[in-house]
């Protein structure tokens, strides 16, 4: 067979989720397809090394031995065997899945709540359909490349997270603005990357990407990633190995409140690397503040602790905390976090106090699912070049974007205008102001990008985001003055 186009592999998944438009939510097709695709491909892997065990050993039995294989598919549940049903060929797909999982530690839960045993969602000829169309083409390595299907993989997360609308955000930042953190915070040979809210895991991908893009040894990285949702985990986990990445640690469960990337055997404290980079969920409501109001156990909460609605710097604070002492950090949050006072006011303070923030980086509107508000990109770094001290870099991208039908997107030019203006650090007419911390203080630690780097008369006389933010919170302060209100007056009997 000819080896497979990255184009004619994108072609072919993307029809491969056609079929099933209809049965299921398209937030959902995700879940099946990459459940199959994976399948398919340790399967079709796993024959290929056995013919080239067999050709060199002469012996059957040990070319099937499970120390001969990357992983070990249990007799009777390869795709042939599947493919033998024409009845109940979910419950089979279902039961090799369950067999599969059992027999490779490091794919436990990878198949996490892929059910294909509903025939009212799968009756047995759309799944005979479904697996037709999964054989068109062969997956073994002679065939296709595991950076080739990585990439399709990765072309599929964002085809999906397209088809989700507003859910898309969830697992999955666009490509490019990925790429602007990782093009900042340059990670090297060598060093260990953490992603706190992993996602699909682009992120830690990107920081491969990144090395590879420069001749240089992505397997060198060490990848560590931590990610709430399991079903989101048991995607970046495919993402991962199909990407032929076996040894990242992406643990799954609450990164706030349960943090898996721990070191000490007694008290534990937050595990340290060099590059920490995240997308956390923006302005998170159910964030864990009732046990961060009590003390942070790993004492994260350094500069205080974040409001009850507001989960964005809890992220930033954990992230700091996962910094090593030469470490640098890339986040991506809601332009809220610039300018709110309360308990974020206090929180920049200290930041800004203790000269960690190096950059404040603001990205075109309308760029990520489900989220039109603005956004931006925080660059902190825990010892900062000479030159840079006392100083906070503010980059406005806003004219930086290729404007789309349903959304904005970064072009390569966009990115490297952007990492350009961080890396030289200098001022540029419209784009990038270099600015005191004294300056910052005095405009009450506000970093809102508008107020240093103005690219319009209109921008300069009002910032809608924020004046939108200062309504919504006077809003919600005026409903909870009201409440208190109408509460005293029917204790005083004045309102029945």
């Amino acid at each position: 067979m000819a080896v497979l186009t990255l184009s004619q592999l994108e072609g072919h998944l993307w029809r491969a989720a056609d079929i099933l438009r209809g049965s299921i939510d398209a937030a959902d097709y995700k879940h099946y397809i990459f459940g199959l695709l994976f399948f398919k491909r340790l399967c079709d892997v796993w024959q290929e090394e056995y013919e080239e065990r067999l050709a060199k050993y002469g012996d059957a039995e040990l070319a099937a031995d499970p120390e001969e294989h990357r992983f070990h598919i249990p007799a009777g549940h390869f795709w042939r065997d599947v493919r033998k049903h024409t009845t109940n060929i979910g419950e089979h797909l279902n039961a090799a899945f369950n067999a599969v999982e059992d027999a490779n530690l490091k794919l436990r839960g990878v198949f996490q709540d892929v059910d294909f045993n509903n025939k009212e969602r799968f009756p047995d000829a759309a799944l005979e359909r479904l697996l037709q169309h999964f054989e068109t083409y062969r997956l073994r390595n002679s065939d296709v490349e595991a950076d080739v299907l990585g990439q399709a993989y990765e072309y599929l997360i964002a085809q999906f997270a397209d088809d989700a609308g507003k859910k898309g955000g969830e697992f999955y930042t666009p490509k490019m603005v990925v790429r602007l953190i990782v093009d900042c915070l340059r990670p090297e040979e060598g060093m260990s990357i953490y992603d706190p809210t992993a996602g699909s895991g682009g992120m830690l991908l990107e920081t491969v990407h990144h090395l590879e893009r420069r001749g240089k040894n992505p397997k060198s990285l060490s990848l560590f990633g931590q990610e709430k949702n399991l079903n989101t985990w048991a995607i970046c986990q495919m993402n991962l190995f199909l990407h032929d990445i076996d040894d990242a640690s992406v643990a799954r469960g609450d990164t706030l409140l349960d943090p898996k990337h721990v070191v000490g055997d007694g008290v534990k404290a937050i595990r340290t690397f060099d590059r920490v980079l995240a997308n956390p969920p923006f302005s998170l409501k159910s964030w864990g503040y009732e046990t961060w109001s009590n003390g942070d156990p790993f004492g994260r909460d350094r500069y205080g602790c974040p409001p009850k609605s507001y989960g964005d710097l809890a992220f930033v604070q954990h992230m700091i905390a996962s910094l090593k002492s030469d470490g640098m950090l890339g986040v991506v949050l809601p332009h809220g976090v610039l300018f709110r006072g309360g308990a974020e006011g206090r929180i920049r303070e200290g930041l800004l106090n203790d000269d960690l923030i190096e950059a404040v980086i603001g990205v075109a509107p309308n760029l990520f699912y489900g989220a039109g508000i603005p956004a931006c990109v925080l660059i902190i770094r825990r010892e900062k070049p000479a030159a840079r001290k006392g100083k906070v870099l503010f980059i406005n991208g806003v004219e930086q974007f290729v404007e789309g039908k349903a959304q904005n997107h970064l072009s390569e030019a966009n990115v490297a205008t952007l990492a350009k203006a961080f890396h030289d650090y200098a001022d540029v007419d419209r784009l990038a102001r270099v600015v005191p911390v004294g300056e910052i203080a005095d405009n009450d630690f506000n970093l809102n990008i508008t107020r240093y780097v103005h690219v319009g008369e209109e921008a300069e006389d009002l910032d809608v985001a924020e004046e939108v933010e200062k309504l919504v919170e006077l809003q919600a302060q005026r409903d909870a003055a009201e409440a208190k209100m109408m509460g005293l007056l029917k204790e005083l009997g004045y309102v029945a």
